[in-house]
């Protein structure tokens, strides 16, 4: 496995949460975006449309992002991301990385200040270099979502075989407002994710973080083999 760089770059990798402030060429994201666009979409729609961002205009939009968050402004996302209520085994995978994460940090049960300061991570894109908001044309339906997610895959395996990170955000779903105000989304687009985007912080602790996963045999019934 090993051997295959295409393995090895989806097995490498994770949500980093700490980066370096290296910038990253606008040709770059541009070859990495081109690469994530080969993703299959029903009858070649390519439903994804993205914003990059750096330099000035991320400084502006993640300090108002972050503003609104800690002074809790902000409004509802355009789709529901997460159900009412968690049923399992989703609630426990839920918890666990929650709580792997916040004890990495040093932050304990009841610390909502502390919490509530690693959430507002989020949205000054963890320190990276460049941020990418995504939108999908409103109109569309949900086959063009199952479309996004995997060009969203594609643009974090294919960072990673250009040595470079990400951190897909789902938190700027519902500050949509706020980030109209900085940046051209017009009224047809619904903001679907953000994504942090440069070179990860090796000394970082918060990026030791590996999250588990079910293997094959949990989640897929295989049918024929003897």
């Amino acid at each position: 496995m090993t051997d295959d760089p295409v393995a090895a770059a989806i097995a490498g990798r994770r949500s980093i949460r700490a980066f370096l402030p290296a910038p990253v060429a606008r040709q770059d994201v541009e070859r990495l975006l081109d690469i994530a666009a080969r993703a299959p979409s029903g009858t070649n729609m390519q439903p994804w449309r993205g914003y990059a961002v750096t330099g000035e205009p991320l400084r502006e939009l993640s300090a108002a992002l972050v503003a609104d968050h800690m002074a809790g402004r902000h409004g509802e996302s355009e789709y529901r991301y997460y159900p009412e209520t968690f049923p399992e085994p989703y609630l426990s995978r839920r918890r666990k990385v929650g709580w792997d994460l916040y004890g990495l940090l040093g932050i304990n049960r009841g610390e909502s200040g502390k919490m509530q300061a690693q959430h507002a991570r989020n949205f000054d894109f963890f320190g990276a270099p460049v941020g990418i908001i995504f939108t999908i044309d409103r109109r569309l339906e949900i086959g063009s979502w199952l479309d996004y997610g995997m060009f969203l895959g594609n643009v974090t395996v294919a960072a990673r075989g250009m040595g470079l990170d990400t951190c897909p955000q789902a938190a700027f779903a519902s500050h949509h407002g706020t980030i109209r105000a900085h940046l051209p989304i017009p009224e047809g687009e619904v903001v679907v994710c953000g994504m942090a985007l440069g070179q990860a912080d090796p000394d970082a602790v918060v990026n030791t973080l590996v999250t588990e996963r079910a293997p094959a045999r949990e989640f897929c019934r295989f049918l024929g083999w003897g």
